[in-house]
């Protein structure tokens, strides 16, 4: 199911931060990967995916953290429903 209509969107709970690997902070590696993940109907990040990603230790390290992030379910008339949500994240050296 995709949030929209009457399918009300996961609110987040926790965000995890990713670890910026050592080797992509050396080679200043920057960017953002772009994910796709199932929020179960109890706020657990579920089958997340690649849609558009950097450098495979970047996209890895992007994953690991969203596969932690907590969410209040989406809900279908008042119930709730697992959903397809897009998220981003980004990596910026200071």
């Amino acid at each position: 199911m995709r949030v929209g209509g009457e399918v009300k969107e996961p609110v987040e709970i926790s965000r995890v931060q990713p670890q910026y690997p050592e080797a992509a902070r050396k080679a200043r590696m920057q960017g953002i990967v772009i994910l796709e993940a199932i929020i179960t109907k109890e706020g657990n990040v579920d089958s997340v995916r690649i849609l558009r990603g950097i450098n495979p230790l970047l996209d890895n390290a992007a994953m690991r953290a969203v596969s932690q992030w907590r969410y209040k379910a989406a809900t279908f008339n008042g119930r709730p429903v697992p959903v397809y949500l897009t998220v981003t994240v980004t990596f910026k050296l200071q």
